[in-house]
């Protein structure tokens, strides 16, 4: 690799359905550089390269079909970069190194955060949304009710550190200062319902 973190590439390289090169001359450049934020609720994030450029677009559908499920932000990451017409965009990951990651567990808590007593039960919910970064998202138990806010630090206390969308859990919730709010969330497992993988 180039000392710049740049180096072109003259194959034209077997892209997915979702990225295609415009022309035959497009060119293709190796971008080493750090996860900026990743955010698999909205399905992409981006790359501070080394190199001074641009930041690169990393979509969750590149990262996925090259094995990787997230990006934390604060990894080092190689891939195979092609410009769009709407700059950057990264459509091969060559290598992610997570020891310089900033986890989830490691992230502050916040220390706005309000508790609420649960007034509910154990009840089913999907997680409708959920911004590791933020440090909060909605989870639903179905149309025509109302979206219950959870928190990161709720997470933290049972033991969870992010939540993916569609996954479900088990949630007791009560009224906070702006609708409901998790008090409990858990990991949905037995007879309840299928386990989240």
């Amino acid at each position: 690799m180039a000392s710049d973190g740049i180096e072109p590439k003259s194959t034209k390289p077997g892209l997915g359905p979702d990225v295609a090169l415009p022309d035959e001359a497009a060119q293709v450049i190796e971008v080493t550089g750090v996860i900026k934020w990743f955010d698999v609720a909205k399905g992409y994030g981006f790359i501070v390269p080394d190199n001074g450029m641009a930041d690169v677009l990393l979509h969750v559908t590149c990262l996925r079909r090259d094995g990787f499920q997230t990006a934390y932000e604060g990894s080092r990451v190689a891939c195979e970069v092609l410009a769009g017409p709407k700059g950057l965009q990264a459509f091969r990951v060559l290598s992610m190194d997570e020891s310089t990651a900033v986890h989830p567990a490691q992230m502050p808590l916040p220390r706005t955060h309000v508790t609420v007593a649960p007034t509910s039960g154990l009840e089913r919910a999907q997680v409708k949304w959920f911004n590791r970064l933020r440090g909060f998202g909605f989870l639903t138990r179905g149309e025509g009710t109302p979206d219950i806010f959870v928190h990161m630090e709720t997470l933290r206390r049972f033991g969870m550190t992010e939540l993916r969308p569609g996954q479900f859990v088990l949630v007791r919730f009560g009224p906070g200062p702006k609708g409901l709010m998790a008090a409990e969330v858990r990991p949905e497992s037995g007879p309840l319902g299928p386990a989240s993988h």
